[in-house]
């Protein structure tokens, strides 16, 4: 156990979050998302787990150590529910609340289609999945920055 570290966040996701730079993205998902497949195509090559916990604990674990980029629009992004893309189901709602209370203000997702997603996420550092059994807990995060110390 690490002081101020979430406990959930494992040494191997304690390593990609570390090792990411500023834009990069990391992807949360839930257990049906093809993780592995879709983990050998990203940066770090392969999957990383943080079992037995919903989308929603897992994002306010990594968002207590994670920025999320402050020089784009929408930093976090949603998969859309195929043919209800304005639909958010309870799995997204939690998440976004993670976001909001993170970021200490409202920050609304963005979404985009199941198709689009799996293509952004081949490109992404690494996929995180969790225990998350709930349908559509796919999101991906835009690393951001961490601004030096006041003089």
């Amino acid at each position: 156990m690490l002081k101020w570290i979430d406990p959930i966040l494992n040494a191997d996701v304690l390593y990609a979050l570390r090792a990411m730079g500023h834009g990069d993205d990391l992807v949360i998902c839930d257990t049906n998302f093809p993780a592995d497949a879709v983990a050998r195509q990203t940066v770090l090559g392969r999957l990383l787990r943080i079992d037995n916990v919903t989308c929603g604990r897992a994002a306010r674990a990594i968002l207590s150590v994670l920025p999320l980029d402050s020089f784009v629009d929408k930093p976090a992004l949603r998969m859309e529910i195929v043919g209800k893309p304005d639909e958010l189901p309870p799995v997204q709602a939690e998440v976004q609340r993670e976001i909001d209370a993170a970021e200490g203000r409202s920050l609304p997702m963005a979404s985009t289609e199941r198709f689009a997603f799996y293509d952004l996420a081949k490109k992404a550092y690494c996929v995180i999945q969790t225990g998350e059994r709930r349908f559509y807990g796919c999101f991906i995060f835009k690393k951001g920055v961490i601004p030096p110390d006041a003089v």
